[in-house]
């Protein structure tokens, strides 16, 4: 399989997801450019990192939805190719149209950076087979807007299908207020499509996959997509 990283004027956890792709997974990957117009045909995963894509003018993601690759982006999605999506990528993934729900300013108004718990909701995407249901992870966070919300029949819609992935808990897993950092809906950390080959995510796994980097949980995501197209034979 070959994985390509989109890399926008302004990402700056592309590097880190290259390394965690090929380094420590032993996954092809290659850099993609914003202007290019089409994913190389051999791609069967794209990822968008996180960043600050065109200095997050007027919104998260909102100029880098018009890049020209994106309009590949949205063409390999509806055709089944995997697409993930990492805290500024989740929020181009809204603004794309590709998952549901927008990204808002933090509730407190500033920049958060730190380590957060994750409960894995659904362990059946082809991202997160690694994992199990309910297991909770330790990953990191930065981002000021990362307030997932949504409004009550797209909220409703996403529990009837299973499309909450992760959320915010507290060590033992529980959801409570103060285990949310951002005041995200219903403590989302991540959704996926309902075909399940598009993911977003707020934290970021690419910084977890190293014990000397603080945790190794991020692992996950990036081992499930090389299980996944393994079992595809890709």
């Amino acid at each position: 399989m070959k994985v390509g990283i989109v890399v926008f004027p302004g990402s700056n956890c592309d590097r880190d997801t290259y390394y965690a792709v090929q380094q420590v997974c032993g996954i092809d990957v290659q850099f993609l450019w914003h202007k290019d117009g089409s994913i190389p045909s051999d791609v069967q995963c794209v990822i968008l990192p996180g960043g600050f894509s065109y200095g997050d003018y007027l919104r998260s993601g909102a100029i880098a939805r018009f890049s020209p690759i994106m309009r590949d982006v949205v063409r390999f999605a509806q055709q089944g190719g995997l697409v993930l999506g990492i805290c500024n990528g989740f929020q181009i993934l809204t603004e794309a149209g590709l998952l549901p729900g927008a990204l808002l300013r933090n509730a407190n108004e500033r920049f958060i950076c730190r380590t957060v718990h994750v409960r894995v909701e659904n362990s059946s995407t082809p991202f997160t087979t690694s994992y199990t249901r309910g297991q909770v992870l330790q990953l990191p966070i930065a981002h000021g807007e990362g307030r997932y919300y949504a409004p009550p029949e797209v909220l409703d819609q996403l529990h009837q299908d299973e499309q909450i992935v992760f959320r915010y808990t507290d060590s033992n897993g529980i959801s409570t207020p103060s285990s949310n950092p951002n005041g995200s809906v219903d403590n989302i950390a991540g959704i996926c499509n309902r075909k399940r080959n598009v993911l977003g995510l707020m934290p970021h796994p690419e910084r977890a996959i190293e014990a000397l980097l603080g945790s190794e949980d991020g692992k996950g995501i990036f081992y499930s997509l090389m299980h996944y197209f393994e079992e595809v034979g890709v």
